[in-house]
């Protein structure tokens, strides 16, 4: 597909922009900023860039903050290694359906509770999900019902997830085979 043929596919179509690509966008402006910082440009020139820079991520900080206010401060929480399990609960009781990068740092996050997975597991985001499946703490009975979910082929990674029960593993080892 040309890529005029892409631009005509996509117009008129809405282009959701969650926190995982505005963070990704801010996080890029931010090492655009540092070589313009690093960079020998005349001094006006420098200082223009710069401020637009630093106006663009001063945008991203607010388009982060507008999907979940104090973003910034929740998703460095949801990395913390020393982040509690009741810590990551309550993370996950505010997060709007919309923060699927804060989603993901939660279901990733080695202290992540079954509950907390549990909740996930229905996530509409599919790396959300893929991280349940995966994930050593996800309850049994949540690897079962991931393991019927058609929408992703969740349950080759239940058949790996080391949590997940003998009896499930086996029937799934099976269906990675096929049919004899």
């Amino acid at each position: 597909m040309s890529e005029s043929d892409a631009r005509r596919a996509m117009k008129g179509k809405k282009v959701y922009r969650g926190t995982q690509v505005i963070f990704g966008e801010r996080k890029h402006l931010e090492e655009v900023l540092r070589s313009v910082q690093r960079a020998k440009l005349p001094r006006e020139r420098a200082r223009s860039e710069i401020r637009a820079l630093r106006e663009l991520i001063r945008t991203r900080t607010e388009e982060l903050d507008g999907i979940n206010s104090s973003w910034e401060r929740k998703f460095a929480l949801a990395r913390k290694r020393s982040a509690s399990s009741r810590d990551l609960l309550r993370l996950a009781s505010r997060l709007p359906l919309a923060d699927y990068l804060l989603a993901r740092a939660l279901a990733e996050h080695p202290k992540a509770p079954g509950e907390l997975l549990g909740m996930l597991a229905g996530h509409p985001y599919s790396a959300v999900r893929e991280s349940v499946a995966r994930h050593p703490n996800t309850p049994p009975r949540v690897l079962e019902r991931m393991a019927q979910d058609n929408r992703d082929p969740l349950w080759v990674l239940v058949a790996a997830n080391p949590s997940t029960p003998e009896a499930l593993r086996s029937r799934l080892r099976r269906r990675l085979r096929g049919p004899a």
